[in-house]
């Protein structure tokens, strides 16, 4: 009884020992081997709460929630732009898990950017599409590419509103010719009218962007992750 009362003992002593080691609350900076660095919450530990993480191989940022040690919640992902110090936005929205989960905004180049739902990394749900080459696509999306119900808007003014499937109108559309005034109404197979019927446009509009935009229930679950992350993280550098 004695020897087991001591391993208690030792056990107890050991887990204290753990249980300090560990990283809890707002810490200062540490940094990785691998030239990582880490300042923000932990608990247990592991990255949790609200911290900001610099990527060095990737040249990379991430600032905004973290739930055991995977980027959970809302937060803006950023790239350092070459030859400088400053960082440019790519991502900000939701995530889970490590991936862009949710609703968010990424941002590929100065003129083609994504508004809309996410999911494991993937465009998936209801979104907004700005093409570098000048069209928009809108509707929605599976797998990361155009799929269901939407509207295409070609720089030219022309425009497609019906199904699409993997990125390609697919089923049931209208084509609007903008400078014919007509409209091509029928099926579509990969891209290609297969059945239907090229007639005056007898609705005397074409779709418009500005009347259909991002719905208002994702705008204020956007806006509530938003608010909800306002905590600043004080900068205090601190080699591991």
């Amino acid at each position: 009884m004695a020897l087991l009362g001591k391993l208690k003992i030792k056990e107890s002593r050991y887990t204290e020992v753990l249980k300090r080691a560990k990283r809890n609350g707002l810490c200062h900076t540490y940094f990785s081997l691998n030239g990582d660095r880490y300042t923000g919450e932990w608990k247990d530990g592991r990255r949790h709460g609200t911290g900001a993480q610099e990527f060095k191989k990737s040249r990379t940022m991430y600032e905004g929630e973290w739930k055991q040690n995977t980027r959970d919640g809302y937060g803006v992902l950023s790239k350092r732009l070459p030859s400088s110090e400053e960082y440019q936005i790519v991502y900000k929205g939701t995530w889970r898990n490590d991936l862009r989960n949710g609703f968010g905004t990424n941002i590929y180049s100065s003129s083609s950017r994504y508004d809309g739902e996410w999911f494991m990394n993937e465009r998936c749900g209801w979104g907004r599409m700005y093409y570098e080459n000048g069209d928009v696509y809108e509707g929605q999306w599976m797998d990361d590419k155009p799929h269901g119900q939407g509207t295409l808007f070609l720089k030219d003014g022309n425009s497609y509103k019906g199904f699409m499937k993997a990125g390609k109108k697919h089923g049931h559309g209208r084509f609007f010719y903008k400078n014919l005034d007509q409209v091509y109404e029928g099926f579509w197979q990969n891209d290609t009218p297969v059945c239907g019927m090229l007639c005056q446009n007898k609705w005397k509009t074409t779709p418009s962007l500005e009347s259909s935009l991002i719905p208002a229930m994702m705008l204020r679950h956007a806006q509530r992750s938003s608010e909800a992350h306002t905590g600043t993280i004080p900068v205090q550098e601190k080699k591991e």
